[in-house]
């Protein structure tokens, strides 16, 4: 399993935070390892989905969890990536931090590219948690 914690410290209020991450059909302007969202289901805070990833455009079906103002939890289920992807949100007196964890590995023939992978998704996620990061401090 390939482990990958980043976050960063937004000057804005959890409730602004919470709205750009929460919004799933935005994702990709921020992450751009995420070329194209589709959503299939949505029950309450539930939604399952399908995603194309920038590499090789695969696509990954994901099942992702709202836990709102606290956390959002994406499994993936099928495709080149299992595990999860998981962006927390705590609270510090003025200010919020924003973190994500990835606990995931690359099924088949992909495994080989690991290592290659896992920079990207480094990159990728610190790239985006800055993006969110301006976004929320506007």
């Amino acid at each position: 399993m390939v482990i990958i914690q980043v976050s960063v410290d937004i000057n804005a209020s959890i409730e602004k935070v919470w709205n750009i991450i929460s919004d799933l059909d935005n994702e990709p302007k921020f992450w751009k390892g995420t070329k194209e969202v589709r959503n299939i289901s949505k029950d309450e805070n539930i939604v399952n989905r399908e995603i194309t990833i920038v590499f090789r455009n695969q696509k990954c079906l994901q099942k992702v969890m709202l836990h709102p103002k606290e956390k959002i939890e994406a499994v993936f289920r099928k495709g080149i990536i299992k595990g999860t992807k998981t962006i927390n949100l705590n609270e510090k007196s003025d200010m919020v931090q924003l973190e994500t964890i990835w606990n995931i590995k690359l099924s088949g023939m992909m495994s080989m590219f690991t290592g290659m992978v896992k920079k990207h998704i480094q990159s990728g996620t610190e790239q985006a948690l800055q993006s969110i990061k301006q976004e929320a401090e506007r």
